[in-house]
């Protein structure tokens, strides 16, 4: 390690798939047992919110936004590099070489704006042009392709054919089904 940032940064690091929530707690621990809260400051593992459909119930679920990493705000010094580069399960730092590379405020921003949404988005396991057929509301018994996603609302516009042109139609993701 050639030089060392004397600001605070964050740095994504490797982890093993799985191990997210374990290497985060781990580095906290070890900040706070090796008094080094002066220069590793915060641990973080991305997550938003997301709507599954399970068993035809909506359940709002966490879900990782990026598997086998974990952020860390931190001033790049040897030790706290040794601390979390040394914790269990942890693979290494992302950076070119050996020299771990920041995270952009900018990328910092987005992900913090993608954890933030309070409204959670909607899993819907569908694509766009995708066959389905509509099993309930007035056009029950219809089957159209998918047109348009909005994974904000959970709705789906789907392209009916009636009387000889497709007419769109705004649809719930549970109001449809494969064909």
């Amino acid at each position: 390690m050639s030089r060392y940032i004397s600001s605070k940064q964050w740095y994504a690091i490797h982890t093993y798939s799985g191990y997210e929530e374990k290497v985060a707690e781990s580095i906290r621990q070890r900040a706070d047992s090796l008094d080094m809260a002066d220069k590793i400051f915060s641990v973080l593992v991305p997550k938003e919110k997301q709507i599954e459909i399970k068993n035809g119930k909506r359940k709002v679920v966490e879900k990782r936004i990026f598997q086998g990493y974990v952020l860390v705000q931190m001033k790049l010094s040897e030790d706290a590099w040794y601390i979390v580069r040394n914790t269990p399960n942890v693979t290494g730092f992302v950076g070119s070489g050996t020299e771990p590379t920041p995270v952009s405020s900018d990328e910092m921003e987005k992900i913090s704006k993608r954890m933030g949404v309070d409204q959670p988005k909607h899993k819907i396991d569908y694509k766009v042009g995708e066959v389905v057929s509509i099993i309930d509301g007035p056009f029950k018994g219809f089957d159209g392709s998918i047109n348009e996603i909005d994974t904000q609302k959970g709705k789906i516009k789907v392209l009916v054919n009636m009387f000889g042109r497709e007419t769109p139609v705004e649809l719930d993701s549970l109001q449809v089904k494969r064909v």
